[in-house]
């Protein structure tokens, strides 16, 4: 009996070792392949607000190159697929995709065929939302009123589909959370773009007024 103890405990060391190790292996090129998925996403978006297309559409492209080897990489490991560090990273390229299509005005991203699971989708199109609060402010500094409220109602449409999501943190991995923070950046963003034009129309009807009494005169 010990004898085919020994053995039987032999052979599973030797498959969980091969297994362990593969996994092992799969995960430490995973975490770099998920640090490199959120730099290059990081850059394309940087990019974008700073409208240098073509290096926001060729980071882009390279982020969206990694995060399929990735999926790949990890397809015959569920466990570290849906790892923390794994959906973090394919969310960032979610938000890079749809951040940069709406600011751009592009055609947004098929979502059928990008393989990502949908609640991690969600989060991802959630902090695009978000992302665009600065676009916001930088199209209202340089005077550009109709496309800061055209990124407003983009922001308002994604916070009214995405408050419809009431299922647990569990199954929509924290999506809750983030549509209350979204509502929080559309408020205020709200606030900027009205506070704006009301500066602007004052300013209006004050060289409106100059030109009157310079008539006058």
């Amino acid at each position: 009996m010990n004898e085919e103890l020994q053995v039987w405990l032999d052979t599973l060391a030797a498959l969980a070792e091969e297994d362990l190790a593969a996994q092992n292996a799969v995960r430490d090129e995973a975490l770099k392949a998920s640090r490199e998925l959120i730099r290059l996403c990081s850059h394309a978006i940087r990019a974008g607000h700073r409208e240098e297309w073509d290096a926001a559409e060729s980071l882009l492209a390279d982020a969206h190159a990694v995060g399929c080897a990735l999926q790949a990489s990890l397809a015959p490991y569920p466990g570290l697929m849906y790892a923390g560090y794994t959906q973090d990273a394919l969310k960032e390229l979610v938000e890079a995709q749809v951040t940069l299509a709406l600011i751009s005005g592009r055609s947004l991203p098929s979502v059928e065929t990008a393989g990502i699971p949908l609640n991690t989708y969600l989060n991802g199109v959630c902090e695009a939302a978000s992302e665009l609060r600065r676009r916001c402010l930088d199209q209202l500094r340089q005077g550009h009123f109709d496309e800061a409220e055209r990124l407003l109602g983009a922001m308002d449409r994604v916070y009214e589909v995405l408050m419809s999501f009431g299922y647990p943190d569990a199954i929509t991995r924290g999506l809750r959370r983030r549509v209350d923070q979204l509502r929080g950046v559309l408020e205020r963003t709200r606030g900027d773009i009205t506070n704006s034009l009301q500066m602007m129309q004052l300013r209006r009807t004050l060289e409106a007024l100059d030109v009157a009494l310079l008539d006058r005169d």
